[in-house]
């Protein structure tokens, strides 16, 4: 028979259970800031991992480009670079793999004709991928692979929306396609050097505002409550930077009331923009209006720091001679017409390589600054 013995229960000693500190708060406070910070830590370390990677990718493509680039050109035989195109995609396929295709060797090789100067390419290859540049070589003009290159740079473009721009012919649009090559050249130069946007590479003409979805019929009221309804597409069409401030802007001089359309600021140019909507075409009497705005806004508006206030009057059409005697650059003054409907793209752009051709063509018969001094001297005395 077994004998049960019973022992007494030992109650727990509580002195030897160790007790959590009673700090919460402050703990909890630490340990997300701690993990936050641990967070943006490892963030920036792969954003960097990233970039250096995607910035040797395209030196690598670059300086591969040259190297085959050095060799067809200096051989006078035509075969020849077919040959070695396609011996050299054969075997380097073979030995690294997928990405040395034909077409990919010769966009290596046209990438090293649109860019021929490493020291800018370095500076570019910071921001944009081997994707960007794919879209960007293939321009023709050199100023426009510039333009491109340098606005996806300064703006942070991802490649679908320099895509997009690039489609809609955005440096055609502006007013920097507008001047002599000469002054494009240093404008972008300057760009490069500075990093400092100017209304030239900020404004367009057209603006197009298909996405309103007007009627043909139409008011000012109309195409104003239009834009305050899609404003986010309205932003993407007048392009980075632009901050909505007001609409019907009251300014009140001596007894009258006026109200601007839309105040917006521009944080690039670091500057307010006032925009006023025409149903019509362009009239004299627009610009006087628009420079009280701009004068009002100065006075006003306008903070320590900041430069002063441009306008841009979004008309209907325009009469270029009525805009190149006004002389509105010198008033901070930007006309551009607008397009309801999005016109076919061969539409587009006949129009605007005729508006480019206009524009240059009045420029090229203006006179040196000199020449025109002496020629009002000459007439003085006559």
């Amino acid at each position: 028979m077994l004998e049960v013995i019973h022992k007494p229960i030992r109650k727990p000693d509580h002195s030897l259970v160790r007790r959590p500190d009673h700090k919460p708060a402050r703990a909890i406070t630490t340990d997300k800031t701690l993990l936050a910070d641990i967070r943006e830590l490892i963030h920036a370390a792969r954003d960097n991992a990233a970039r250096s990677v995607n910035s040797a990718l395209v030196m690598r493509n670059w300086l591969i480009g040259t190297r085959i680039r050095r060799d067809v050109l200096n051989s006078q035989r035509a075969d020849y670079g077919e040959k070695i195109f396609y011996t050299l995609c054969r075997k380097l396929t073979q030995e690294f793999g997928s990405g040395f295709s034909q077409a990919n060797l010769f966009h290596m090789v046209r990438f090293a004709e649109a860019f021929p100067r490493p020291k800018i390419l370095h500076t570019l290859c910071e921001k944009l991928s081997w994707s960007h540049f794919r879209l960007i070589i293939y321009l023709d003009d050199p100023l426009q692979r510039e333009f491109y290159a340098e606005m996806s740079r300064i703006e942070n473009w991802s490649v679908r929306a320099l895509g997009k721009k690039i489609q809609s012919m955005l440096y055609e649009r502006t007013a920097l396609s507008r001047k002599p090559d000469k002054l494009i050249a240093s404008e972008l130069k300057k760009l490069r050097k500075d990093d400092k946007l100017t209304p030239a590479l900020v404004f367009r003409d057209p603006y197009v505002l298909d996405f309103l979805d007007l009627k043909d019929a139409h008011s000012e009221k109309d195409i104003e409550n239009a834009i305050l309804r899609d404003m986010e597409s309205f932003l993407l069409e007048l392009g980075s930077g632009f901050a909505f401030l007001a609409r019907q802007k009251r300014m009140q001089i001596d007894d009258k009331d006026y109200y601007l359309d839309l105040l917006f600021y521009h944080r690039g140019l670091r500057r307010l923009v006032a925009i006023d909507l025409k149903i019509g075409p362009f009239e004299t009497g627009d610009k006087a209006q628009m420079e009280l705005y701009l004068n009002w806004l100065r006075h006003n508006e306008q903070a320590a720091g900041e430069e002063p206030p441009v306008g841009v009057i979004l008309c209907a059409g325009k009469r270029e001679q009525h805009i190149e005697l006004l002389e509105l650059e010198k008033s901070g003054i930007h006309i551009a017409s607008y397009l309801t409907k999005l016109l076919p793209k061969r539409a587009l752009e006949q129009h605007l390589r005729a508006s480019l051709r206009r524009a240059r063509q009045r420029l090229e018969n203006q006179p040196a600054p000199e020449l025109a001094n002496l020629l009002l001297a000459a007439k003085s005395k006559g």
